[in-house]
Formats: structure tokens, sequence, C-alpha cells
């Protein structure tokens, strides 16, 4: 039975340390950033080239 106790202890206290990072992180303003995350999608892939040759498949 003490068993149980302290598993909950020791699972509160550490939902409790994720919620405090959490606010943390957003009093300092982690999650502000509200233009980069739609640019960063039209940005990160790089077009590729049409060309008339078949698509090659390499073989593990």
């Amino acid at each position: 039975m003490s068993v149980i106790i302290i598993l909950l202890l020791a699972s509160i206290s550490v939902a409790a340390l994720f919620l405090v990072a959490f606010l943390w992180s957003v009093k300092t303003g982690q999650y502000n950033d509200e233009l980069s995350p739609p640019m960063r999608m039209l940005l990160d892939s790089v077009p590729a080239k049409e060309s008339s040759e078949p698509a090659k498949v390499e073989s593990l």
C-alpha cells in the first residue's frame, strides 16, 4: 500500500514539474513566433528538377 502512495506522489511531482516548465516557457515567449511556421512550410523543400529521364530506384 505504501508503494502506491510513493508512486502517486512521484507522478504528481513529475506532472507538476512539467506544468511549471510549460508555464515558464509560455511566460518567456517561446510560443510567440507566429510568422516563421507558415514561411518555413513554403521555403523548406527544394522543388525537384523536371527531366525527361525516368526516375531511378535504388535497391537496398
